[in-house]
């Protein structure tokens, strides 16, 4: 099944969570970038079209570029680990922007009524794995980046599967 995400990629992190993320995050092995998910599922593929890519670029463009941290890890539950970008606040408003536009693509499904802005280090791997891996980022952090793009990402759950369809700018 093919489909479609609209993230902010962190390169700045992939030194401290890449191979981390090949072990731990399945979402690595399919081309994933390191990244915070902006809206997942995003439009399927074969409906991004210019008008759809252009619209998301308004929204994009009223949202000015700015800075962030990881600065902690984090966890939900003991299934997955994380790290926390801080202010999250810029990334919750730039993710409602992005929905009020495409309300048919509510984040995550609809599953979650609130979603937390975050880059998955591990998801799914045994505990002991993904402990491990909390401590081992930690000495990474801070990791500080600027955003000044979002990028729409489209591809499937095979390997290597996932490809960069368009990079949009935010700000003016």
């Amino acid at each position: 099944m093919r489909e479609s995400a609209v993230i902010v990629a962190v390169p700045a992190a992939e030194p401290a969570v890449a191979d981390l993320r090949a072990r731990l995050d399945p979402s690595a092995s399919w081309g994933v970038p390191a990244h915070v998910t902006v809206l997942y599922p995003f439009v399927h593929p074969d409906r991004i079209d210019d008008e759809v890519l252009s619209r998301l670029g308004r929204v994009l463009r009223t949202v000015p570029a700015f800075e962030l941290t990881l600065a902690r890890v984090d966890w939900f539950g003991d299934a997955v680990v994380w790290l926390a970008p801080e202010p999250a606040q810029l990334l919750h408003d730039l993710t409602t922007a992005v929905s009020r536009e495409f309300p048919d693509h509510p984040p995550y499904g609809g599953t979650i009524d609130d979603p937390v802005p975050h880059l998955t280090v591990g998801d799914g791997a045994p505990l002991p794995d993904l402990q491990a891996a909390g401590e081992a980022v930690t000495r990474f952090l801070p990791i500080r980046f600027e955003v000044t793009e979002a990028a729409v990402i489209c591809g499937s759950r095979e390997t290597s599967s996932w490809r960069t369809r368009a990079r949009l700018p935010l700000g003016d």
